[in-house]
């Protein structure tokens, strides 16, 4: 090496700029060697790109902050996963990128967020990826997957015909409270070939954080979906302080659920009276009017299962929504120990019901079809809304029980003033004028006395008839429903026959007797239509003495009792049955009577 220069002998002065390297003409060497400046030239190569690393590093953890920082500015779900993505993409200098969000069974994808795609290549690649392939090597194993070729890979599943080329890949898992909520898919790295491991750590750093605003997302939006619910419930329980019309409250819950779940159809089911088991009347159908009316058979035990499709159900009336299905009983009582209702399997009347009793079951179920995205903490809402909507169900039957005593009320007091002022009346008139009668002058005048005491006898007859309807119990009665049977034989006789009515029947007749008593009399109606050739027929029902009669007379040809087939031979094992007696005589006048009497005890 040579010797350094003594620090009292200034060499000559510079005429250029220092070089470390090669000196120029006039300039010292400061004692290096060839070889040593060239090694030293080397080192501060490495050195300036060593800094170079750290300030790139540096610029991408700045912006990795302000990537957390951004997916973290908004509470929404859907943006804040749209802004990961893009956030993702411009991380690792991507140029196509996308979220996928795994359904509740883990299996596959119910959502796929892109970015780098335009509306237009979406529209051109058509369905989006469901976690089959490559993709779906994310969901069965949740690790952070590179690659130079995603061609290459051997679960590689393909692109359909208008998808843009792909060839470097970078997958990384998203978490939520160590449950896997996505994926996160970048293609096609610009600038290089591949993606690196630098590529790979701020994916995966970005996907933690990713997790943290996910979470805080969906925890709003549960808030947000709470809130709803108990507005719901709060705009239920302002109904209940008003007039309360069954109807009217039924829509406005099944509105409010459909628009709360955003769901795309919303049954409101109801017990039908006519039915033992577990069958249910669609009383309101919020999405699918034409259901209404519909008869289905619900499984009761399937509402403590978890929520199911509705495409799994057989003979479903009318094309069925997509996505899962919640239901809850509308049943005012405590919640079920082992946890609110949430799901319901229905199905068409046929099905195999129940084994519960009509007793054990609810008074309604409250179907939601058809729900998107994530409803897993809905089905606890959705019961608490339907114990709300309950209430007002007992709230509106007790109106309407209320209005009907109201009603039964004033009909007594009016049956009560018919029979102790108006019949008693009528009765004093009539006595009078019978009284009169023998000491008339002209015997016209005494005809017409009798004539209006008979006019009077009928007159009573009808307001006891009256009485007897005032009674009655309300709805549908025995006298109402044999009313209806003689209106409808009035079409094949071609002439209305005439009713009488005596007695309490309504009250009298038991209910196991009331169906043979309807089915003698129309096959009674029916046999007079197709054989008597009658102009006139009367039907007289009456209740007293232990027994109930019905007594059909016409004036037509007759018939002969010994040649009685098929529907004369029913009434008499009709009768027999219920330990009463059918006889067939001639009528005084021509025609038939036909007598069906059981005792109602």
């Amino acid at each position: 090496m040579n010797e350094p220069l003594p620090r009292d002998e200034p060499g000559p002065a510079p005429t250029g700029p220092l070089s470390l390297g090669s000196p120029s003409l006039g300039s010292p060497s400061l004692g290096l060697t060839p070889l040593s400046r060239v090694r030293l030239d080397e080192l501060l190569q490495e050195m300036l790109d060593r800094v170079g690393e750290v300030v790139a590093s540096r610029e991408r953890l700045r912006a990795l902050l302000d990537a957390v920082v951004g997916i973290g500015s908004d509470l929404d779900l859907r943006s804040t996963l749209q802004r990961i993505v893009a956030a993702a993409c411009a991380l690792a200098g991507a140029r196509y990128g996308a979220l996928g969000v795994l359904a509740p069974d883990k299996t596959q994808l119910s959502d796929f967020i892109t970015h780098g795609l335009s509306p237009e290549n979406h529209a051109k690649i058509g369905d989006l990826p469901h976690g089959r392939g490559l993709l779906g090597l994310l969901i069965t194993d949740p690790q952070p997957v590179r690659l130079p070729d995603i061609t290459e890979h051997p679960r590689s599943y393909g692109f359909p015909p208008e998808h843009p080329p792909m060839h470097s890949f970078l997958g990384v898992p998203v978490r939520t409270r160590d449950q896997i909520f996505g994926n996160l898919y970048l293609a096609e790295k610009q600038g290089a070939a591949q993606f690196t491991d630098d590529d790979e750590e701020i994916v995966v750093a970005l996907a933690a954080a990713a997790g943290v605003a996910i979470d805080n997302a969906r925890l709003f939006a549960l808030a947000q979906r709470r809130e709803r619910w108990l507005s719901a419930a709060a705009e239920i329980t302002s109904v209940l302080l008003g007039t309360v019309r069954r109807q009217e409250a039924l829509q406005l819950i099944a509105r409010r659920a459909r628009e709360i779940a955003g769901a795309e159809l919303v049954l409101v089911l109801l017990a039908d009276p006519g039915f033992e088991d577990a069958r249910y009347r669609i009383e309101v159908a919020d999405g699918a009017d034409g259901l209404v009316g519909r008869i289905l058979s619900v499984d009761v035990d399937a509402l403590h299962t978890g929520t199911v499709n509705l495409r799994d159900v057989a003979d479903w009336p009318a094309p069925v929504p997509d996505g899962p299905a919640m239901a809850a009983p509308l049943a005012a009582g405590p919640p079920s120990p082992s946890g609110p209702p949430t799901v319901t399997t229905p199905a068409f009347a046929g099905s195999s019901p129940s084994a519960a009793t009509r007793a054990d079951l609810p008074q309604g179920v409250l179907i939601v079809a058809g729900l998107a995205g994530d409803n897993s903490d809905d089905p606890a809402l959705l019961s608490s809304f339907a114990g709300q909507a309950a209430l007002a169900l007992e709230r509106a039957r007790a109106q309407e029980e209320r209005e009907l005593l109201v009603v039964l009320e004033d009909r007594e007091r009016i049956a009560r003033d018919l029979h102790d002022v108006v019949i008693q009346r009528l009765f004093a008139t009539g006595m009078q004028l019978q009284g009169v009668a023998p000491h008339a002058l002209r015997p016209e005048a005494a005809k017409r006395i009798n004539a209006a005491v008979d006019d009077l006898d009928a007159t009573i007859r009808d307001i006891r008839r009256s009485i007897f309807e005032l009674r009655a119990p309300a709805g549908t009665t025995l006298r109402t429903e044999l009313r209806d049977t003689v209106q409808a034989a009035a079409e094949t006789l071609g002439f209305r026959p005439t009713l009488d009515v005596t007695g309490p029947i309504d009250s009298a007749v038991p209910d196991d007797v009331v169906p043979e008593l309807l089915a003698v009399l129309r096959e009674a109606l029916s046999n007079t239509a197709r054989h008597a050739q009658a102009s006139s027929v009367r039907v007289s029902a009456r209740a007293a003495d232990g027994e109930v009669l019905i007594r059909v007379e016409d004036n037509g040809i007759g018939t002969d009792p010994a040649a009685a087939r098929g529907g004369l031979i029913n009434m008499t094992e009709r009768a027999r049955d219920l330990g009463g007696s059918f006889a067939i005589t001639p009528a005084p006048t021509g025609g038939t009577i036909l007598t069906w009497r059981v005792p109602l005890g």
